[in-house]
């Protein structure tokens, strides 16, 4: 039985990150159309950077997605008008609404733009995806508290292409629904204003004994009783491509590009892999190392495999994200005797040992001893965040190449 290979994802919170994951091997990126989306907090192209960001994304033969998935007050509605008839100017590939007044104010100003629904629509079985095809959805991002045997019933019986989320953070209410962030600080989630209030420290009290505290497990920093794991399914390949799926998508508008490059190039990798031969595919442990090399919390299943004891979703343990390698800087450009342009992202110290991270993983190296000029030609001692530098690399790099150091 022939299976297509599935479409790859990336998150792109602004120009830079989309150029990244489109260098780093995704087939889509998706953006968000500034005040209409689940990010606010994301630097959110302008009307005219969506019109650049198509134009790039289209030389290269790839897709361009534009999130406009907020749940939308009367006065989105009024505003959203001239945003759906900019896009309508704009060949991108798809919108990702959730609202279906966004969606009918779509259909209405601008048909002949495809529709895609977002996951916070919460669709969860295959009778909503029929009713979600006939208002005009061509692809649906499945809800996250779908088992695969689920996702594999839906796609039997549906012609809605589909979508899931197989990388990032998860967020404990329902299909993102979060009314916490907004009893707690003022920040509507829903509208793309979440203060991540889940993961903020939480204690125990009883009302009998004022002034004590109880941490749920014992630590002397309190615990995130609300924080879930981070989704990481890259050990179930083999099933994801099983159940039919027709993309797989990347959490991560507000990360950085180094996670960007980092967890698209992982999954671009054992992808290619899979499909280069299923029938003798394994698994390589650098893979892992290397998602483990950027910013997350511990990693999880989701819902994916069913409850696990082994293996719950919510983790009582982790205080803060695990982040042991450090985002130096990015290869702008190189000259032909391979010295690179490096834009800084943070404080580079002079001969400090890094490692350069390439496109794939094979082209990955260390340099033990990194000697630096400014933009004067001058040799320096320290860079820092948003300077521009030069240096003479041991090895071959190109440009998007990216630096890091560990711990």
């Amino acid at each position: 039985m022939y299976i297509r290979k599935p479409e790859l994802v990336a998150p792109a919170g602004d120009m830079e990150k989309l150029k990244t994951a489109i260098e780093y091997g995704a087939d889509a990126v998706y953006i968000g159309a500034e005040g209409f989306n689940l990010r606010m907090g994301a630097e959110n192209l302008t009307m005219q950077e969506i019109r650049n960001a198509v134009d790039y994304v289209h030389e290269k033969e790839k897709k361009i997605y534009v999130a406009l998935n907020i749940y939308a007050r009367n006065y989105h509605i009024r505003s959203i008008v001239s945003c759906v008839k900019a896009l309508a100017e704009i060949p991108v590939d798809a919108v990702i609404v959730s609202d279906p007044g966004i969606l009918l104010t779509i259909k209405e100003i601008a048909p002949h733009i495809k529709i895609h629904l977002s996951t916070q629509a919460n669709t969860t079985n295959f009778k909503s995806l029929e009713f979600w095809r006939q208002q005009g959805v061509k692809r649906a991002v499945l809800a996250r508290e779908l088992t695969l045997g689920e996702i594999e019933e839906i796609i039997a019986n549906t012609a809605v292409e589909t979508e899931v989320f197989v990388h990032g953070a998860m967020c404990m209410a329902y299909s993102g629904r979060c009314l916490l962030s907004s009893y707690m600080s003022n920040r509507h989630a829903n509208l793309g204003d979440c203060s991540h209030s889940c993961r903020w420290k939480y204690v125990l009290k009883e009302e009998n004994r004022p002034g004590e505290t109880f941490p749920i497990i014992q630590d002397e920093t309190g615990t995130y009783i609300l924080s879930s794991k981070d989704l990481c399914m890259l050990e179930y390949i083999p099933e994801l491509v099983s159940a039919g799926i027709t993309a797989w998508k990347i959490e991560g508008r507000m990360k950085s590009q180094y996670y960007v490059a980092s967890v698209t190039r992982v999954y671009r990798e054992a992808l290619d892999s899979y499909f280069s031969d299923s029938q003798n595919y394994i698994i390589d442990e650098q893979w892992l190392s290397e998602l483990e090399k950027t910013s997350h919390r511990e990693f999880g299943t989701g819902f994916f495999l069913g409850y696990r004891e082994n293996n719950p979703q919510v983790s009582h343990q982790d205080h803060a994200y695990i982040k042991e390698y450090e985002f130096l800087g990015i290869i702008n450009s190189v000259s032909n005797d391979n010295i690179a342009e490096i834009l800084v992202k943070n404080t580079i110290k002079e001969n400090i040992s890094i490692e350069i991270m390439g496109k794939k993983l094979k082209d990955d190296f260390e340099e033990p001893c990194l000697k630096m000029r400014n933009e004067l030609n001058e040799p320096i001692k320290i860079a820092h965040a948003g300077q521009k530098i030069f240096a003479k690399l041991s090895q071959p790099v190109h440009k998007y190449f990216i630096l890091r150091k560990c711990g």
